[in-house]
């Protein structure tokens, strides 16, 4: 498998993996990602350069967007001085579920994330996904806090603000990398 920027023609297939997410999750008993993701939003990362497809040849398997630049209102002050890399929207296909791809997407991102001298890869997850959460913990993530105020949408309480963090480190996740390096991070 191999994994490629994100490009325009992708959006679809992104905006399918969300939905195809948001079913499975919900029949799990969790409300995460219920609501449609607007494209616009989606488009602007995707012109960003912060999204990546993983693709088997044939298929899009997954998906995985990793930014320099955290969500605001998550992190402190001083964990935002710290340079960090940012993992959001990972998706697998439910087609290839059970292959550990969210796993090695995870590697592949931190082992980006050690290559732009980043000292940490964190994410926030869905606050009341407990499965979820054990994932990551189960990934080698530590739990830091839960945000549970602050820049939500519509004024209600903040749904996706679980944070984890874990060292980014070399990693061999077995994909073929066809991205351009990483930049560099400002310390």
């Amino acid at each position: 498998m191999r994994v490629t920027t994100a490009t325009r023609i992708d959006l679809e297939q992104l905006l399918v993996f969300r939905v195809e997410a948001a079913s499975w999750i919900g029949k799990l008993g969790s409300d995460q990602w219920s609501r449609p993701y607007p494209a616009k939003r989606l488009l602007a990362t995707i012109a960003g350069g912060t999204v990546f497809m993983l693709n088997d040849g044939q298929k899009t398997a997954g998906t995985i967007t990793l930014t320099p630049e955290a969500e605001e209102g998550l992190w402190s002050d001083d964990e935002l001085a710290e340079p960090s890399m940012f993992i959001n929207k990972l998706t697998v296909s439910p087609d290839y579920a059970g292959q550990n791809l969210g796993g090695r997407l995870m590697d592949w991102a931190g082992d980006r994330a050690y290559r732009a001298g980043a000292k940490w890869l964190r994410l926030d997850a869905w606050t009341t996904n407990a499965r979820l959460q054990r994932y990551y913990l189960d990934q080698g993530f530590q739990y830091v806090r839960t945000v549970l105020e602050g820049n939500a949408v519509n004024g209600g309480p903040r749904v996706s603000g679980w944070l984890a963090q874990r060292t980014p480190r070399l990693a061999d996740h077995g994909f073929a990398d066809e991205t351009p390096s990483p930049e560099p991070l400002r310390a």
